[in-house]
């Protein structure tokens, strides 16, 4: 993977894509407004507290995010988000045994060390300058918030002063003196932060390092949605995905309290596939646990393991709840970047292609998947991108030399990057095309849909995308740890950016009443059921038939 000229010191490549990591919006730590509000606005303000009191924190954020789009002048549904948030966050580290095992046990020093490597790195290299007072005071709202969280408590604090919590609560919610703290640089970040230190040490026993990783992760918060930082075991999954491989099962799993882990995906040619497993599913077992009541984060867990291992899952379907067991071996899963190519209407040789993902193989699997189609007697192509959330940037870039001959296809511009991209191979794919999008179609999907509008050479049908123009780049971190963070933003050949916008299609099909590829394996497609695809069909039919 070549690199850009414009960017070295350790930055491995540009990462394009949505991510699980969820951060608060620049600007200082907040507090909830107060106002009168409107009945419909007071009852989604009151079910995000009940979400919260159920520590659910999840659904709270995704209960947020739709309320604040419905009303987004509604300051207490914005701070309840961003609450929701952190406590997301702080609950999604301690579930992870790299965060407990390799940075927790870290003396004072190396944590200390750890922040200024992040500074340093976010001074240097963040898309815009960075406030050091907005990123202390997003640290300080979110120890603030963590020493509200039972998991951080048990974690750090003996359980006979956990009473004490809510006094140091009380004492870093002091304005000026610790919340919102005015910093002048950074001595004084770090004078403020040893402060804060001794604080929680001489009230509830605390270690230096879990107060300075609060500022270290927490501060991160200050940035944009897309960045934060990467504990060790989050930065080899991201690398793991990158590359396209990983060990384990290969499910996608989402906790439904009380009833299990719902089988959202499972990778096709997996253990979990091998297995019989199948999307729709719940597991209620792992080893003898019962996992009907865990995180999502607590459950991953324990299905994680090392190559060879073995795990013992009990699963049920549907309303029978029959309970059937299975034994599975973790092994090596390879996650394909195109699931899907075939000839959808033989008649017409409309081909189909589902891109899935940006990764490493994603131009290889691109040719090979073209040349078996071609042979097969394509004439038009439906490429889809829909619930694509991104990934490389130079995967995107690949892709369009496939099928634009000359132009500007992106450009990225940043503090230390500046960079436009051309096509490199000559000739190329001169078919029809129709392009599938939609709200989950994100980065590296609109840099594609992006170029295509531009340069007219694709028809695009479905939803506005998601609206992320921005890139990100990987950076080591101290500690085997990664700090992802966004360096550029890019814009389409005739010089858009539509960051929160989204890009819109050409033809819009409504969205369906239920998610596309609910219970439906990776590698399956309903071509005659999916309006999108059905679209495209009579585009590009009507064109053959037209010539």
């Amino acid at each position: 993977m070549s690199l850009s000229n414009n960017l070295r010191s350790g930055i491995a490549f540009f990462l394009i894509g949505l991510t699980a990591f969820m951060a608060l919006s620049p600007g200082n730590a907040g507090t909830p407004g107060s106002r009168n509000l409107a009945l419909e606005t007071r009852q989604a303000v009151n079910r995000g507290v009940e979400l919260e009191q159920s520590r659910r924190w999840g659904d709270a954020i995704m209960h947020y995010e739709k309320s604040t789009k419905q009303w987004p002048d509604c300051g207490e549904l914005e701070y309840g988000m961003r609450r929701s948030k952190v406590h997301f966050n702080v609950d999604r580290r301690y579930c992870d045994s790299s965060f407990q095992k390799s940075l927790l046990a870290k003396p004072r020093t190396s944590a200390i060390a750890l922040f200024d490597d992040v500074i340093n790195q976010a001074q240097e290299k963040y898309v815009e300058p960075i406030s050091l007072t907005s990123f202390i005071a997003h640290g300080t709202e979110s120890l603030y918030q963590a020493l509200d969280e039972p998991r951080f408590l048990e974690n750090n604090v003996a359980s006979d002063r956990h009473e004490r919590a809510d006094s140091v609560r009380n004492v870093l919610r002091r304005p000026e003196e610790y919340w919102n703290r005015r910093i002048q640089d950074r001595e004084d970040a770090r004078r403020f932060i040893d402060q804060v230190c001794n604080l929680c040490k001489r009230e509830l026993g605390m270690s230096a390092t879990a107060v300075v990783l609060e500022y270290v992760f927490g501060g991160c918060n200050s940035l944009d949605d897309y960045s934060g930082m990467l504990t060790p075991g989050k930065y080899r999954d991201l690398w793991s995905n990158i590359h396209g491989e990983f060990v384990g099962l290969g499910v996608e799993i989402n906790a439904e309290p009380g009833t299990g882990l719902l089988l959202v995906n499972v990778i096709p040619g997996s253990p979990a596939a091998a297995g019989g497993l199948l999307p729709g599913e719940h597991i209620v077992s792992i080893d003898g646990q019962d996992v009907r009541n865990l995180t999502t984060e607590e459950a991953a867990t324990l299905l994680q393991g090392e190559k060879g291992s073995r795990v013992r899952l009990e699963v049920v379907r549907g309303a029978e709840n029959e309970v059937r067991s299975m034994t599975l071996t973790r092994r090596q899963v390879v996650i394909q970047s195109i699931p899907v190519a075939r000839v959808i209407d033989r008649a017409n040789g409309v081909g189909f292609v589902q891109l899935a993902s940006f990764q490493d193989s994603t131009v290889q699997e691109l040719d090979a998947a073209l040349m078996k189609l071609d042979r097969q007697g394509m004439k038009s192509l439906v490429l889809d991108v829909r619930g694509n959330p991104g990934g490389l940037l130079n995967a995107a870039v690949d892709v369009l030399d496939r099928f634009i001959e000359d132009g500007v296809l992106v450009s990225i511009k940043g503090r230390i990057q500046n960079e436009v991209f051309r096509p490199k191979q000559p000739g190329a794919w001169r078919m029809p095309i129709v392009l599938l999008i939609d709200g989950d179609s994100a980065s590296a999907s609109e840099i594609v849909a992006g170029a295509f509008k531009d340069h007219r050479r694709a028809t695009i049908v479905g939803r506005r995308s998601f609206g992320k123009w921005s890139v990100q780049s990987i950076l080591p971190a101290r500690e085997k740890c990664g700090f992802r963070l966004t360096t550029a933003k890019f814009y389409s050949p005739k010089g858009q950016n539509l960051a929160k916008i989204g890009l819109r299609p050409d033809i819009e099909v409504p969205a369906p009443s239920s998610p596309r590829n609910q219970f439906r394996a990776a590698d399956e497609i309903d071509v005659e059921g999916d309006d999108d695809i059905q679209q495209a069909l009579r585009l590009l039919r009507n064109e053959v038939a037209t010539k």
